[in-house]
């Protein structure tokens, strides 16, 4: 569509659109309508501590459009696209320079990466239906992010907003998005920033929200959600549970493609509700590599024996052991900093004659966990098995068990614990 500032045609197209109303809404918003008051934190992270409304708009306004709105109009932020092969307007104003000038004048910051979108989805470019390369996509899609955001002037603990459109949900595509997720999310707390989605209510909302105590996936810091049922509040209705992301973690775009005018400019718009805040802040990066080499770091009984037979293993050696139906565990043993999430990933060679049930298991707050991992298979390379809460304090952390159903040699190599 077509929108215009001022008299002046820009081409967009709406980033929104994602539940349709009920009915169009299409209204001219006029200086007589009061602006609406708002909390705002001093300049910092992007939004940073904000209660209020706000818009997005595809192609980011001029200076002078910008300062039509802020002296008269009842919005305090702005949702603007950074980065991400799906973004479709240019961006002539949007520099460090016009970022600087933002902030100063108070607006608050809404930095999107529209880029990789769901596999079962209409929109390209999609991230791969394989988790594992989705993941890896995330990881990616964080980078370039990350790397436009300080481009832009826009610091740490800020927020990106991973832009991910209506998609038509299924368990393999559900499956695909987290894992996207989990590394957008993973990688931005690396790069120093907090990790957002902006997506349909009934799609990426849902699935996000459905997923909000799976350890298998990391959750997200905020959630934008996408349903235009023109009540401007943080409710996500049956989308998403009240008491998930309740922490001031909630934007709402309660409306899409509306026409204002504000101080004489006229803008096509979407609108949004915000109440967010910057108590949470990226977790530091933590990792811890334990090889069944690692001095202090792993043992077993004497029933696993050693073995250098695959060219696949992670350091000089590995251990294995044949299946039995008795608790012979063989511990990895790590020191945690801090209480907290944590990837475990599992490294160990493949082969046809090793365990297709491999029982990992992790010492958990609430005890321990058993995840099955076939090891004929993605041998030579790091496996995530999960994202699982771990205690502070030495002890053994992650463990590989005998006691399966399957068959073939159970083998212990190699673990990684990452906090995120």
């Amino acid at each position: 569509m077509m929108r215009t500032i001022a008299g002046w045609l820009v081409g967009l197209t709406v980033a929104a659109g994602l539940v349709a109303p009920t009915a169009p809404i299409a209204v001219a918003a006029t200086l007589a309508q009061a602006p609406t008051a708002v909390t705002l934190s001093a300049a910092g992270p992007q939004p940073g501590t904000f209660t209020g409304r706000g818009f997005d708009t595809c192609t980011a306004p001029s200076q002078a459009a910008m300062d039509a709105w802020r002296a008269s109009s009842p919005y305090g932020a702005i949702g603007i696209y950074i980065s991400g092969g799906s973004r479709s307007c240019a961006q002539p104003n949007l520099t460090a320079t016009w970022v600087a000038n933002q902030i100063s004048n108070g607006w608050r910051l809404l930095p999107i990466e529209l880029g990789y979108q769901a596999p079962c989805g209409t929109r390209a470019p999609k991230m791969s239906a394989d988790p594992t390369t989705a993941r890896s996509q995330g990881v990616a899609a964080a980078n370039s992010a990350a790397t436009a955001a300080q481009a832009l002037g826009i610091g740490s603990a800020s927020t990106i907003y991973n832009d991910i459109e209506q998609y038509p949900s299924d368990t393999s595509c559900r499956a695909a998005v987290l894992s996207f997720l989990s590394g957008w999310i993973e990688q931005l707390h690396v790069r120093g920033y907090l990790a957002g989605m902006y997506s349909s209510g009934a799609s990426g909302i849902r699935d996000v929200c459905d997923a909000y105590d799976n350890p298998n996936y990391t959750r997200l810091d905020q959630i934008w959600i996408a349903w235009w049922n023109g009540v401007a509040d943080t409710d996500a209705g049956s989308y998403c549970a009240d008491g998930h992301y309740a922490n001031h973690q909630r934007l709402h775009q309660y409306a899409g493609n509306v026409t204002e005018t504000w101080g004489g400019v006229t803008m096509n718009i979407d609108r949004n509700y915000l109440d967010v805040t910057v108590t949470q802040t990226p977790p530091q990066q933590w990792a811890a590599t334990i090889d069944n080499s690692t001095s202090g770091g792993f043992t077993a009984s004497s029933d696993w024996g050693t073995s250098a037979y695959s060219a696949q293993r992670f350091g000089t050696d590995y251990r294995f052991a044949s299946p039995v139906a008795s608790s012979d565990v063989a511990w990895y043993r790590s020191t945690i900093p801090t209480t907290g999430s944590y990837e475990v990933s599992v490294w160990y060679p493949a082969d046809a004659g090793y365990n297709n049930q491999t029982p990992y298991l992790v010492a958990t707050t609430t005890g321990n966990r058993s995840v099955s991992v076939n090891q004929r298979v993605n041998g030579g390379r790091w496996v995530s098995i999960g994202v699982f809460t771990l205690a502070a304090g030495t002890g053994n952390k992650v463990g590989v068990s005998r006691w399966t159903s399957g068959t073939g040699f159970v083998v212990a190599d190699a673990v990684r614990i990452t906090r995120v």
